[in-house]
């Protein structure tokens, strides 16, 4: 028999990156199914806006000024967070950062800050809360990764192995905690229309006009609203599944790369150029 939907109203969410984009879709997706949040993000005033608009929902969302980088930051969270509410019982690891440019293009420095943002945040925030986690009666871990967790396009060294190494935590940690009352969902999202194109750090090298070239290219293919995301997201962590596919692109590209696992670039490629 499968088992009932996880039950989110009257229950307590963490969101990192819940300024914009994916977080905020996710922190309303939430709120509207009766569940309070704790929100963290390093923007300031982008968290404030989402603070308000999960609050007129009826649920208590308190707000967090937070680098996921900061590791003394991260380690303290919990306690900032049990000052507000009684419990946790789902962290949802969404806060990420974008860098352009090949590996032979960007700065070592550059490639650190991702890892740090994107992989390293993700490990210590569940670090940090899983002791939390395990104090709910029934409480789920979801990790943002994308759907270039899934496949390896060029000149995205940086941002695709910090996807794949959220995809093989994740999957690594789900079978870890297997019997225990934490599930783990991996989420691969497609084109949602976030800022994280226009807010991708460039290399100092890199010429700006093929920067721009670049960064319209991607954002061209930067669909789905951030709110039907969200509510994608939230709703296959109700499902309890372990894998989800955001937006009908990361859907066909996981088709594509199961049947083509190392030749998928010839086809996805030639489709990405036109």
């Amino acid at each position: 028999m499968p088992r009932a939907l996880l039950r989110l109203e009257g229950r307590t969410a963490v969101v990192t990156g819940a300024a914009g984009g994916i977080g905020w879709g996710i922190a309303l997706a939430l709120g509207r199914r009766g569940c309070h949040v704790a929100l963290a993000d390093i923007d300031r005033a982008g968290l404030a806006r989402t603070t308000a608009e999960v609050s007129a929902l009826g649920v208590r969302a308190s707000p967090h000024h937070l680098d996921v980088a900061d590791a003394a930051a991260v380690a303290a969270f919990p306690q900032r967070v049990a000052a507000e509410h009684p419990g946790v019982d789902v962290l949802v690891n969404n806060a990420g950062v974008a860098l352009a440019g090949t590996f032979e293009q960007i700065a070592a420095t550059d490639f650190d800050w991702l890892i740090a943002v994107n992989f390293f945040g993700v490990v210590r925030m569940t670090r940090a809360f899983l002791p939390l986690l395990h104090k709910s009666d029934d409480a789920r871990l979801v990790n943002i990764s994308s759907l270039y967790g899934l496949i390896a396009p060029p000149g995205n060294t940086a941002y695709v192995a910090s996807k794949f190494a959220v995809r093989g935590f994740s999957e690594s940690l789900r079978h870890e905690l297997a019997g225990s009352t934490v599930g783990v969902t991996v989420v691969h999202p497609g084109g949602v229309a976030t800022s994280i194109a226009r807010n991708a750090r460039l290399p100092a090298n890199i010429d700006p006009v093929e920067a721009d070239v670049r960064r319209k290219a991607f954002e061209a293919l930067l669909r789905m609203p951030p709110e039907e995301a969200g509510e994608i997201v939230v709703r296959g962590a109700e499902h309890r599944r372990a894998r989800v596919l955001v937006g009908a692109d990361a859907k066909r590209v996981a088709l594509i790369e199961r049947l083509m696992p190392v030749n998928y670039w010839k086809l996805i490629g030639r489709s990405v150029h036109r």
